[in-house]
């Protein structure tokens, strides 16, 4: 299987990085976009912190399928940076996951809205 074709599938990544009590790991949903893996989190959130106080960063994107023995999975390592939100960039990601977005009779959005709460 290609790696972008596998990558494109929505599936989650684990996000490891180091924590002040050792290492900790994350599930993500993700984009690769540009050569580069692509999450979102907010100032709120403790990834975030955690990539701001130490850039080291390990992930891993893996599919297991024990009846037909067959496993996939991608992994690398790096460091991680926070960057500006890219809009569009996180609206193909709800995409990806949550399927087109569906609006009301007045334009407001209402499914991801929804399935975020159920």
């Amino acid at each position: 299987m290609d790696v972008d074709e596998f990558l494109a599938r929505p599936l989650v990544a684990r996000v490891a990085t180091a924590g002040p009590d050792g290492p900790t790991v994350r599930p993500v949903w993700f984009l690769w976009e540009e050569g580069a893996f692509w999450w979102l989190t907010g100032g709120y959130a403790r990834l975030r912190r955690l990539v701001e106080a130490d850039p080291r960063a390990a992930l891993v994107v893996d599919t297991c399928d024990p009846a037909a023995g067959r496993v996939h999975a991608v992994t690398c390592r790096g460091t991680a940076r926070p960057v500006p939100l890219d809009r569009g960039r996180a609206a193909r990601k709800l995409v990806r996951y949550l399927g087109p977005e569906e609006r009301g009779p007045r334009g407001s959005p209402t499914r991801w809205r929804t399935r975020r709460r159920g």
